[in-house]
């Protein structure tokens, strides 16, 4: 299934806070983790993925450490910060409310 690329750039800091809620994650772990949430909807590229990272980064919404890999070659490894946990939570929120406004709009017969 193909998505759209301006969905998915709305969404796709809110698919990575959310990915980084029980472990830091390096950029391959974070794309697989959003696969694996997504059930396979969201496939998030490199080209995609390190820009959205570094952005959150800027914005203290993650914090990054050097690390070794499962397959020790190095790693940056992100992680929520304080402040990236509150974004997701209001972001979470939004982005509910947008659903519900959907459901009921696509579920409507006039």
């Amino acid at each position: 299934m193909e998505l759209r690329t301006d969905l998915l750039r709305g969404t796709l800091d809110l698919l990575i806070l959310r990915s980084l809620t029980a472990t830091p994650l390096h950029g391959l772990g974070i794309s697989r983790r959003i696969a694996q949430m997504t059930q396979g909807s969201f496939d998030v590229k490199a080209g995609s993925l390190f820009p959205a990272l570094y952005r959150l980064e800027e914005r203290g919404l993650l914090a990054a450490e050097w690390g070794e890999s499962d397959t020790q070659r190095r790693a940056k490894f992100y992680r929520l910060t304080r402040l990236g946990r509150k974004r997701l939570q209001v972001e979470e929120a939004n982005w509910r409310r947008v659903a519900i406004a959907m459901e009921h709009a696509l579920g409507s017969t006039s």
